[in-house]
């Protein structure tokens, strides 16, 4: 069931409107897809963090938008990457009964065996493609590495299958890796004094 997300229509011939639809607390956005073609809103701040916190990043949300009730993804956003905060979003009208693709993160579960001989664990993918019905969409997939020894590697190819969804990923794309422990590599040292060498005698011997 979709959670219920209140958004309110946005002026967009005035410059200032974007800056005063954040000084009050709220998150321009735009929605567009299925049934819907770029309508400017805006969003409260607070109650949408809420609602991804609760509910996850690819939940799906309905609002209503001049009396027409939509379903929609939380598409794309930016990031003020100085305050650290949202500052807009889209929001991807979709069919409850049509997949689409989306972004899902990866998440490690489990201690390498490798790691515990002193291996060195390396994450390469942390976000996967995968296709599904909006309501079918997982917040992340998880990925056992509990037998991952030294010199072993788990690709997009290893995962197993889920009647869920689809994962779009490039199969042979590498997830993770445990690779052999660093051996730090001992410098000689260049301060320690030469040795003399024996220099033999300018002089006569006494006879």
């Amino acid at each position: 069931m979709a959670t219920t997300l209140e958004v309110q229509k946005r002026d967009t011939k005035q410059h200032s409107s974007t800056t005063q639809v954040r000084e009050a607390g709220r998150i321009p956005a735009i929605i567009y897809g299925y049934q819907a073609e770029n309508i400017p809103v805006s969003v409260d701040a607070l109650e949408l963090i809420k609602a991804v916190r609760e509910h996850g990043r690819n939940a799906v949300f309905s609002i209503t938008i001049d009396g027409k009730k939509l379903n929609v993804l939380l598409h794309q956003y930016q990031i003020d990457s100085l305050k650290d905060q949202l500052i807009h979003v889209d929001l991807l009208a979709v069919n409850m009964k049509e997949e689409v693709d989306a972004e899902v993160r990866v998440d490690l579960i489990g201690e390498a065996k490798g790691v515990k001989e002193g291996g060195v664990l390396q994450q390469v993918l942390y976000e996967l493609t995968v296709t599904a019905t909006p309501d079918q969409l997982p917040e992340a997939i998880e990925v056992d590495i509990s037998d991952l020894a030294i010199g072993d590697a788990l690709s997009v190819s290893d995962l197993p299958e889920n009647g869920d969804y689809e994962i779009k990923t490039e199969p042979e794309e590498v997830l993770v890796t445990v690779a052999a422990p660093r051996v730090e590599e001992v410098e000689p040292d260049t301060d320690a004094p030469e040795p003399e060498a024996a220099h033999g005698s300018d002089e006569e011997p006494v006879k």
